[in-house]
């Protein structure tokens, strides 16, 4: 990993992905996941604060980045729940189909290269009658800022990681098999129009 990688942008992301108001979206969200939970991207581990410990029994976080993950350390010794951490991309997770009762996706399918192998893998790893708890930011309804959005894409994506700011979330998600039962969305961070449309919600498998 390059200098930049581990003393520039790690830090950078766990500062800019745990502002008041991102954590009050992860507050939102996370606390519906419950049982066995596969969270893709665990990051730097943010949203184990927001679980709730009595409907949570294990949580397995997937994550490659392993200077991001060095920043989790701390917060996974000090929750009250079983966590498991993989260093790996959530494309293809080494667990059993069928495996987790919800699967939990915080500003991550922004970021992962081959998001619609990710999408399927979540539909492959959840129960039946399992539930994907999702927050994203993306591509925003308004004509004037997706072009911006997309304008200014390739050099966001080169200093934030490979992250994409014109991802539809709501579309990903339903061309990946999934029935989205609660979805909220809205400009819900302070900053620039171009990154703070984010979507929300529930999502089931068809």
């Amino acid at each position: 990993m390059s200098l930049y990688d581990r003393y520039v942008l790690a830090p950078m992301i766990d500062r800019m992905c745990g502002t008041r108001e991102v954590m009050d979206i992860r507050r939102e969200v996370v606390p519906l996941a419950e049982g066995d939970v596969i969270e893709l991207g665990m990051g730097s581990g943010l949203n184990l604060a927001c679980y709730d410990p009595d409907r949570v029994r294990r949580v397995t976080g997937v994550d490659p980045g392993e200077n991001i993950t060095a920043l989790a350390r701390e917060r996974i010794a000090a929750c009250p729940f079983e966590v498991e951490l993989l260093g790996l991309s959530g494309e293809s997770v080494p667990a059993e189909s069928a495996s987790f009762d919800t699967a939990v996706v915080t500003f991550t399918f922004c970021t992962i290269p081959d998001v619609y192998s990710a999408i399927s893998e979540v539909r492959r790893l959840l129960k039946p009658g399992g539930k994907l708890i999702f927050a994203e930011h993306g591509l925003a309804p308004d004509d004037r800022v997706a072009r911006w959005q997309r304008r200014i894409n390739p050099i966001w994506k080169a200093l934030a990681g490979g992250c994409h700011l014109n991802r539809d979330t709501k579309l990903m998600l339903e061309e990946g098999g999934f029935r989205l039962d609660d979805v909220r969305a809205g400009h819900a961070m302070p900053g620039p129009r171009i990154a703070t449309w984010v979507t929300r919600g529930v999502a089931t498998t068809r």
